[in-house]
């Protein structure tokens, strides 16, 4: 299949998938979790029960801002999460939980992506600059454009590393809300949805980066 049928492949599912992502966050959001429980309840009875004392519950601006700092030890959870009753809040600051709960006991992917991201935060500033600069002078430095590939290839594996850890993390959130009684049935069947459609967004970065990097990969070979 040719490259650039796969990249507007991509995009398209990418927009689906926000918009029901969007769609089911907005549902959920309306119907109340079991004992009335907020966003930030969950999070910090989930952590309770864990044996975390170091964390701290904070509240941020923004729509699906939610997520957990590990350098600060901070789960940090939207304004329409932290202070809600909804199986979609509950969902959401259960699965940040989750985060929480892989640094704590030592889970390694997160161990790995939280190791490289100083590298990928360094790729991510400077890969776009290497790229046109390759593109522009393939002819007078062949190899400059391949730097911008390794760079980007960078970016493309801390995209598959957080596949498993935002996986894992939904898992945990999910077996918990139901062994706490906080979701059960139907409401249990919500929580895993809007997650898995959470996860998906992941899913379709990872191709989408992958599918990029072939582009370029392809553009440096025909150049040489």
């Amino acid at each position: 299949m040719n490259i650039w049928i796969i990249l507007i492949l991509v995009m398209v599912a990418s927009f689906i998938i926000q918009r029901v992502l969007q769609a089911r966050f907005d549902k959920y959001s309306q119907v109340p979790s079991q004992g009335g429980l907020t966003g930030a309840d969950v999070a910090r009875m989930m952590l309770r029960q864990n044996g975390i004392n170091d964390v701290e519950v904070c509240s941020v601006p923004g729509m699906l801002t939610d997520h957990y700092d590990p350098v600060k030890k901070l789960i940090n959870l939207s304004e329409q999460v932290y202070g809600v009753n909804s199986v979609a809040a509950c969902a959401v600051a259960a699965h940040e939980t989750g985060h929480a709960i892989q640094h704590a006991t030592g889970y390694l992917p997160l161990k790995f992506r939280s190791a490289i991201v100083p590298v990928v935060t360094f790729a991510n500033n400077t890969v776009q600059w290497v790229l046109l600069a390759g593109v522009i002078f393939i002819n007078l430095f062949p190899n400059l454009i391949w730097i911008g590939i390794g760079l980007f290839a960078l970016t493309t594996l801390f995209s598959i590393v957080t596949l498993p850890v935002e996986i894992n993390a939904s898992a945990r959130a999910v077996k918990w809300l139901d062994s706490a009684g906080i979701t059960y049935g139907e409401s249990s069947e919500m929580a895993r949805d809007a997650l898995k459609w959470a996860a998906y967004t992941y899913v379709i970065a990872a191709i989408g980066s992958l599918a990029t990097l072939f582009y370029y990969i392809i553009i440096a070979s025909n150049r040489r």
